[in-house]
This record gives C-alpha cells, sequence and structure tokens, in this order.
C-alpha cells in the first residue's frame, strides 16, 4: 500500500541529487572548484546545507555524481551469494561485471550529463585525481570482496587482477555509453567482456 508514496518520494530524492550535482558541475565550470561554497550550490538548489551533506560528502564529490550514503550493501550481498560450487575464472569475472552494472545503474547517470561534466572538468582538472584516489580504494575493496566470495587469503593476488581486468573495461565501457551510441551500460559492458575473453582463448 505505501509504493505510490515510496515511489514519489524516490523521485524526489534522485531530483535534488540531480539538481544539487548540475549546480556544482555548472559553478565549477564557470569559477572552478574554489570559486564557490556549498552554501551556494544549496541556495541555487533551494535546500540546507545539511542536505547537501545527505546526498554528497563533498563538492567534488557532487561534481563526479557519486553519493555520500547510497547503500549498496544489497549489490554486494548479491555478489558473495552469486559463487557456485567449483571455483571457476569466468564466473568470478561475469559476477564482478554485474555487481558493477548494478551500481552504475544505481548512479542514474544519464548521457545527457556528460557535457557539463566535461565542462567540469575543463575548468577543474584536479577531479581526474579525485576520481582516481576514490577509484584506488574502490579497487582495494572489491579485491577484498572477491577474495571474500572465493574463500581466498585478502592479498591473494588472483582477487585483485580480476578487479582489475574488469576495472579496464569499465573505462572504455562509460566513455562509449556516454557517447550516446543508444546502448545501455549493461550491453557496452558484456560486448566489451567478451571480446576480452576472446583474447584471452585465443
Amino acid at each position: 500500500m505505501n509504493s505510490a508514496p515510496d515511489s514519489l518520494r524516490s523521485r524526489q530524492l534522485a531530483e535534488t541529487s540531480r539538481r544539487l550535482r548540475a549546480e556544482a558541475r555548472r559553478l565549477t565550470a564557470e569559477r572552478g572548484l574554489a570559486g564557490f561554497t556549498v552554501e551556494e550550490v544549496c541556495s541555487e538548489v533551494g535546500v540546507s546545507r545539511r542536505t547537501f551533506f545527505n546526498y554528497f560528502a563533498s563538492k567534488e564529490n557532487a561534481v563526479l555524481g557519486i553519493a555520500a550514503r547510497t547503500d549498496i550493501s544489497d549489490l554486494d550481498d548479491a555478489f558473495l551469494a552469486s559463487r557456485g560450487d567449483v571455483l571457476d575464472a569466468g564466473d568470478v569475472l561475469d559476477a564482478l561485471a554485474e555487481l558493477h552494472i548494478a551500481r552504475w545503474e544505481r548512479m542514474d547517470m544519464s548521457p545527457a550529463e556528460v557535457p557539463a561534466l566535461v565542462a567540469a572538468f575543463t575548468r577543474a582538472p584536479q577531479l581526474v585525481q579525485h576520481l582516481l584516489d576514490i577509484a584506488a580504494i574502490g579497487e582495494r575493496e572489491d579485491a577484498a570482496l572477491v577474495a571474500r566470495r572465493e574463500g581466498w587469503a585478502e592479498d591473494d593476488p588472483r582477487a585483485a587482477i580480476a578487479v582489475q581486468l574488469i576495472t579496464a573495461l569499465i573505462r572504455p565501457t562509460v566513455s562509449e555509453y556516454f557517447a550516446g551510441t543508444g546502448e545501455d551500460f549493461r550491453t557496452v559492458m558484456m560486448r566489451k567482456l567478451a571480446i576480452a575473453r576472446a583474447f584471452f582463448a585465443a
């Protein structure tokens, strides 16, 4: 019975998130990251500073669209539960690909946002390092997740390599998706994974 109110609230939350990141990108493109405050973003969107930090941990994260409190524990749990009875390297890569696809879909970022994001990166190139730092942390956490799924030691190199292989496919997948080919993220990602497999099988 609560599905309609819940759906409305979800749409409102998504719209607020979209407006905050759009405004953060606009101000970054115009003034650079140091040229505006969180309060200015909030004023333009009509929310409080507290609300901003419920959505994003920093101006940088708002520009990148990285939510502060997105709960993806259910996605991690599904990944851990997806292991078959027998170790299969292909299964690990498929499961990791599915995990990243699900994370991407939860971010809800459309190709229409790309021009503003590119403009922000152009004016504030330090965002690249911020993104790389976040990605490095994510890779370490994912390697630990893979090791846990497979019952390996946390520092088992196979876990890190599996994550690095999928990460190497994500970057061109994001680029192709944002190029506006009309294909969804899953289709592009799985095609690239199939091509990578063909190389290893040759």
